[in-house]
């Protein structure tokens, strides 16, 4: 007897499910899909109809997830991904020799980038594949071998490899500070501040650095917000204002006297990079090499 056969559900209904909740949108999971909404919206009743329960809340042309909903789309979710990497995997078997790495763009950009020749020479035989997401672990659809993300994001059942610590401290141009080296917390507020705007947010940003001292965001203090830590750094550079650097992806910067630290003080975090293997067989030997190179270069 064919058990599993009798207890999936219909399984024309799994696409539209993971897209609609995923979106929160018939709409919209219909035009990722190229179906029409009537046909979405058919395919998730027969659903909710083998199951026997509500899977969306359905209110004034907008859908919420109930609670069996919810329970649902994480299963799913996991499942599909895994469904997909394994298929990614098959279609370049013959490609034993390519490691991906997952990185958020900050690392990618102001970390990887320089150190990419010295793992070349080092392990001239992988083809390492670089992709960027800003997202969390939890919700990124393509394959990966190894990630690297902040420690505060969702990583779901990939294990955790090992951490790094990194500093913090606000940064800043020569051009903007007109010749200061040094500005005291209590001057913020005559101060233009750059924040950077990610979800979810990054374990530290100007208003949670400061609490570490005793002090508040000046609501006076003037201030620019951006969605990309890179291009936050890029304006303090050209010298929009005060910018919250993180040592590892500022410290290149900080040498070349394009940026400086104008403030006495920092936090140091000691869990603030995370590495994760993806869930799954034990990895190639490739993919050994590119944990331990890792390792080496952030702890």
């Amino acid at each position: 007897m064919n058990k599993l056969g009798k207890s999936l559900p219909p399984l024309a209904s799994l696409l539209p499910f993971e897209a609609a909740a995923r979106l929160l949108s018939f709409s919209r999971a219909a035009e990722e899909l190229n179906l029409t909404q009537a046909a979405v919206s058919r395919q998730i009743r027969a659903l909710e109809q083998d199951l026997g329960i509500s899977l969306f809340e359905r209110r004034n042309r907008a859908v919420f997830l109930t609670d069996a909903g919810r329970e649902l789309s994480v299963s799913l979710s996991h499942a599909l991904r895994e469904v997909a990497s394994t298929a990614d995997r098959l279609r370049g078997v013959l490609r034993k020799s390519e490691v991906v790495l997952l990185c958020q763009p900050c690392e990618a950009f102001h970390w990887l980038m320089p150190r990419l020749s010295s793992f070349h020479q080092q392990y001239s035989s992988i083809d390492l594949k670089v992709v960027t997401s800003i997202s969390p672990l939890t919700e990124f659809q393509g394959y990966f071998d190894v990630a690297m993300q902040s420690s505060n994001r969702d990583h779901g059942l990939h294990p955790l490899l090992f951490t790094a610590p990194d500093e913090v401290f606000p940064v800043a141009s020569p051009l903007y500070l007109q010749g200061r080296t040094c500005i005291g917390l209590d001057e913020l507020a005559s101060h233009t501040l750059l924040h950077h705007d990610s979800l979810p947010a990054y374990q530290l940003e100007w208003d949670t650095w400061l609490a570490t001292f005793g002090h508040q965001l000046p609501a006076e203090a003037g201030g620019l917000v951006f969605d990309h830590y890179s291009l936050m750094l890029h304006a303090a550079v050209e010298g929009h204002g005060l910018a919250m650097g993180w040592r590892r992806t500022s410290q290149r910067m900080l040498d070349s006297g394009v940026l400086i630290a104008p403030f006495g003080q920092s936090v140091h975090l000691a869990e603030a990079l995370s590495v994760y293997r993806r869930h799954g067989p034990t990895p190639r030997e490739q993919v050994n090499l590119l944990i331990e190179w890792l390792c080496s270069e952030l702890t």
